[in-house]
């Protein structure tokens, strides 16, 4: 085989302390190489441990968010539950007046008729009031046009004037913030047949 490191040239002869001054630098720049090296592996590390902590962080933060969310609808849930059962509380406070109103006057003794009629007006006043306040209102539609949402007719009858006309009243309806909570029980006019 042959050697392939080729001779040293003249100047290398002359000069030995210059070709070692030479490859000093050369055999020096390697360790500056690990250096830089062993520079950047820490400097990753340290971008990696950074970025775990950031999505440690991170995922703690999402945990709290979605144990608050849960915690908002499960509050939520349970407003809505009480909304619902007592609801009618309000109402129910107006009406214990009438209640005592009526009791009082069934326990009357030696009531007279003009007695007994006076108390059920005031205990009708009371009742009033009370659907006032939960915003029920009264349907009496005589003489008004039939409006299926707010009426039910029980029959038609012939007679004069506009057809579909409300001429008599059986039984007022109610509306609840104006939605119908029961319909007015109608008697409606229909045309009379042509003679």
């Amino acid at each position: 085989m042959q050697d392939h490191n080729p001779p040293p040239s003249p100047a290398e002869q002359a000069a030995p302390e210059l070709v070692e001054n030479v490859t000093t630098p050369a055999s020096a720049e390697a360790p500056v190489a690990e250096e830089r090296v062993g520079d950047t592996l820490p400097s990753l590390t340290e971008q990696l441990r950074q970025t775990e902590l950031k999505a440690a962080e991170h995922h703690d933060a999402w945990l709290r968010a979605k144990a608050e969310t849960e915690n908002v609808r499960r509050r939520a849930q349970d407003d809505i539950a009480k909304a619902s059962k007592f609801a009618a509380d309000k109402f129910a406070q107006a009406m214990l007046p009438v209640k005592d109103s009526l009791e009082a006057a069934l326990t009357t003794e030696n009531a007279t008729l003009e007695s007994l009629k006076q108390g059920v007006e005031l205990t009708l006043k009371q009742l009033v009031s009370a659907f006032q306040s939960a915003n029920i209102t009264e349907v009496s539609p005589l003489g008004e046009k039939f409006d299926p949402n707010k009426h039910q007719a029980i029959s038609a009858v012939e007679a004069d004037g506009e057809p579909n006309t409300v001429i008599t009243v059986l039984q007022k309806g109610y509306l609840l913030h104006e939605r119908t909570m029961r319909p007015a029980l109608v008697v409606v006019s229909k045309a009379k047949p042509a003679a």
